[in-house]
């Protein structure tokens, strides 16, 4: 049943709709739903203070397939409340800066294996139809951090509370499936690297070797209390098991003779915690992975309308892909892909406006499966202790993105899941969504 958190975003969607060209704080090229304050917005961030509210939301609806088949509907969201300091304007500290989050998410996800619509609820699904959805449903200080910068702003420092993929594997949001969405280390090690809403202790030190290339190293504390829902605000080291350590070189290139931006990243993580051993339960060793990000503009299309602001690079077709591999002897997924296209102006009518599409895919270790194939001969699938057999899922997602302001986009979706959880005796499962993303 749909719940009255989505009769409200569907009201609120029609609503904000009619109003944009009605009201000043609606205005259509405001980058705020609520304008500039009467100026106030640019006055303080002249002084060093700027502040963003931002809103995300997400719809899952199961269309058909999956494991029970009904027609179930969820809804979670984020309210992500930000307060960013130029400390050199405002306490006279040269290239510095500061930034504190302040998160809260509500809601459900269609991929909850509780509820067993997606996957089989004893593996559940390994991607989610709701990004947005997970690590405890409640209020975080997920940023607290300060950044300097030294050596004519080639050495950057960044100490405080933070995630890894704010800075390592970073990835951008578009998507609204979990496999195609920001850094995907963090959803397949989530363990131990935990990535948006979640911060811990961390220190990140950059090195700008040449204006598009530089290496970075991290250290970010491993705290399990971290991910409890009643430490959100949890600023003591108790509890600590370690550290996770990722290093990072970048590439950022503007190809040929139109300057086509891209961005290439190669890292690698070695956690200095303990793990166990899939095979084996008196034996630990430490986790280790890496990863490739890769991401290029292909193709520019010039804006032909009266907006300025679109004559630039931002118009044509962006192709990505993503890479990360585990190590076999601790972790559930040894390896992950997924690639694909983005077009931005497809239209000149609509400039702003998105499509975009991508394939995932998901890998289970195969020690684990060979630990389930040994559950399988005993058991009959129908008995609850039985384990199902993994080994590939496959997620897909195509999407529209509306921009219908500088403060609001819409992003209709349909999604398709093969074998979910990893289990090849599931429906193919279609999913429709749509994803909301709203600034204040």
């Amino acid at each position: 049943m749909i719940g009255w958190k989505t009769s409200v975003f569907w009201l609120g969607c029609n609503l904000l709709s009619t109003v944009i060209h009605a009201q000043q704080p609606f205005a259509q090229e405001s980058q705020w739903m609520l304008g500039n304050w009467n100026g106030k917005r640019t006055a303080l961030a002249e002084q060093g203070y700027t502040f963003d509210l931002g809103y995300t939301g997400e719809m899952a609806s199961l269309l058909d397939g999956g494991y029970s088949n009904n027609h179930r509907t969820e809804y979670a969201d984020q309210f992500a409340l930000g307060t960013h300091l130029d400390l050199e304007k405002i306490l006279g500290w040269p290239d510095t800066q500061a930034q504190i989050t302040l998160t809260e998410r509500n809601g459900h996800s269609l991929s909850d294996k509780n509820y067993g619509v997606i996957g089989d609820p004893r593996v559940g699904h390994l991607s989610a139809t709701q990004e947005v959805w997970g690590r405890g449903q409640t209020w975080r200080l997920t940023d607290f951090w300060i950044q300097k910068q030294f050596l004519d702003k080639r050495l950057d420092i960044k100490l405080g509370r933070f995630g890894e993929g704010e800075d390592f594997n970073s990835f951008n949001c578009d998507f609204q499936n979990l496999s195609l969405c920001g850094s995907q280390v963090g959803n397949w090690v989530g363990d131990i690297w935990y990535n948006w809403p979640v911060s811990q202790w961390a220190g990140r030190v950059k090195y700008n070797m040449q204006p598009d290339w530089y290496a970075q190293v991290g250290v970010y504390e491993y705290n399990p209390e971290n991910l409890e829902r009643s430490k959100g605000f949890n600023l003591s080291t108790d509890g600590s098991k370690g550290a996770i350590i990722p290093i990072e070189l970048v590439w950022q290139p503007k190809l040929g003779l139109q300057q086509l931006p891209g961005e290439y990243r190669a890292g690698y993580y070695h956690s200095t915690a303990d793990s166990g051993r899939i095979n084996s339960s008196d034996r630990t060793e430490h986790k280790h992975g890496g990863w490739l990000v890769l991401k290029q503009q292909l193709t520019s299309k010039t804006d032909t309308g009266n907006d300025d602001s679109m004559n630039n690079n931002s118009r044509g077709l962006t192709g990505f892909a993503n890479i990360t591999l585990h190590d076999k002897d601790t972790n559930t997924v040894d390896n992950f892909q997924n690639i694909g296209l983005v077009y931005h102006g497809w239209f000149d009518q609509r400039p702003r406006d998105d499509i975009g599409l991508g394939f995932s895919r998901i890998h289970v270790n195969d020690a684990v499966s060979r630990v389930q194939k040994q559950n399988d001969i005993l058991l009959n699938i129908d008995d609850p202790s039985y384990q199902p057999v993994q080994d590939t899922e496959y997620n897909a997602e195509l999407y529209y993105g509306l921009h219908l302001s500088d403060w609001l986009t819409l992003r209709p979706n349909i999604q398709y899941i093969k074998h979910a959880g990893g289990v090849d005796y599931l429906d193919d499962t279609w999913v429709g969504g749509i994803k909301l993303q709203l600034g204040f």
